[in-house]
């Protein structure tokens, strides 16, 4: 991301309350429903979250270039499913909505460019069916990731397919840096992304909706995300532009817990944001970090307090730095995390750099292949972590200086099944 973070691509009280309730009484439900879950959950004896990241914006990891035959698509991912099992992991986290398409046949948004290099033209097969059916066949948890508002890498409407919802509604759109988003402030927007996902929802059989880090852009140098309009049309009651984003955020996770639950009870929710919530420096409940992004202030996303008001099942933080760092150490961040988690009756699972090891320009650390395996060891101190996820399924495959090979001889000695 080009900066202290995640994957190379890289209230006012009245306005608060005034917001959520517009949000349903089944989203206002879902605090007091996390709840029930039990209060101060520890990880439970025998199981443990091993999971992997397969990543498909820009054939980061599959299909490992588009126009494959579906022969060869299926053949790709099934060996990635071959090789988790291989490396004792128990989990696929299988990016499914990269870029407001879709790796299934959706009635709501086009077939993946990232499946034949064309948007909207069908690969022959049903991809997350397909990973759903063979994952659960070798004892592996899918869970389907979603990127709720990127649209494209580039800044072409016209580049979409014609039928495309962003060329159909070009006003729910912003370019910036370089890329195209939805507006995440327009209610249209959010009931619609919603849709899209909850339709693979209720057609498959997946474990788990996942989210990663994107909801506002990543701040980019000297440009602006230009939604003035869409706040001086929603944005009353809020004491500025960023409760007002932030309250928008609120409700995409709010609504999307409700709907999951309503729909499948037994599908979880988890969100993988990035690793920094807020500094201490900002906020005396942040962490001991001198992180150039912070979540809550940059991405408008609360992380926090998703956890702390048990809106989602799981939480995966990126913590993408290696013992030390000094703007953003490793063995800072995990208790931080460890402590906002504890007692939420939310599992707490740690986003592990993979992609990192042995990479020219990284920190001196990435060059020992104890390092990851140091990671584990450091993170057992701390009974409210649960387990680990790796970035990403390419990295778990060739394993670089031998660091995955070390984890799994080190902690990995045997299968075991995820938190329930």
């Amino acid at each position: 991301m080009g900066r202290i973070g995640r994957r190379g691509f890289v209230v006012t009280a009245a306005g608060a309350l005034a917001a959520f309730a517009t949000a349903g009484d089944a989203a206002a439900r879902v605090p007091s429903e996390a709840a029930s879950r039990g209060r101060g959950r520890r990880r439970r004896t025998g199981r443990e979250f091993r999971g992997m990241w397969l990543a498909t914006v820009g054939n980061r990891d599959w299909p490992s270039r588009p126009g494959l035959t579906a022969d060869r698509q299926r053949g790709e991912l099934l060996a990635y499913l071959d090789t988790a099992v291989e490396r004792r992991l128990n989990a696929v986290v299988l990016q499914v909505r990269p870029t407001a398409d879709a790796l299934w046949p959706s009635p709501h948004e086009p077939w993946s460019q990232y499946l034949t290099g064309v948007q909207g033209q069908d690969p022959g097969w049903d991809p997350l069916g397909t990973a759903v059916r063979e994952a659960h066949r070798r004892g592996l948890e899918l869970h389907a990731w979603f990127n709720p508002y990127r649209v494209a890498s580039h800044t072409d409407p016209s580049r979409l397919v014609e039928n495309h919802p962003a060329r159909l509604h070009p006003e729910w759109i912003i370019a910036y840096g370089g890329k195209l988003y939805y507006d995440p402030g327009i209610p249209e927007v959010r009931h619609f992304v919603e849709d899209a996902m909850m339709d693979a929802v209720v057609r498959y059989d997946i474990d788990t909706v996942h989210f990663d880090d994107y909801f506002y852009p990543y701040p980019v140098p000297d440009q602006v995300f230009d939604d003035d309009a869409t706040f001086a049309r929603y944005g009353d009651g809020f004491a500025d532009k960023a409760a007002w984003r932030r309250d928008n955020i609120n409700r995409l996770v709010l609504e999307m817990a409700a709907r999951i639950k309503a729909a499948k009870k037994h599908v979880r929710f988890g969100i993988s944001p990035f690793g920094v919530w807020r500094n201490a420096t900002t906020d005396p409940l942040g962490s001991r970090t001198a992180a150039g992004v912070q979540t809550y202030d940059d991405l408008h996303a609360d992380t926090r307090r998703w956890v702390k008001e048990g809106w989602i099942d799981y939480v995966v933080p990126q913590v993408y730095w290696n013992m030390g760092f000094p703007p953003a150490d490793y063995e800072a961040l995990v208790p931080w995390w460890a402590e906002v988690a504890d007692g939420t009756g939310v599992d707490l699972f740690i986003g592990e750099a993979l992609y990192k090891v042995g990479v020219t320009g990284q920190p001196e650390a990435w060059h020992d292949p104890a390092e990851l395996s140091r990671h584990l060891t450091y993170a057992k101190r701390y009974p409210a972590v649960g387990g680990h996820c790796y970035f990403s399924a390419m990295e778990v495959v060739a394993d670089p200086i031998g660091a995955m090979t070390r984890v799994v001889a080190d902690h990995y000695p045997t299968r075991v099944r995820p938190p329930a």
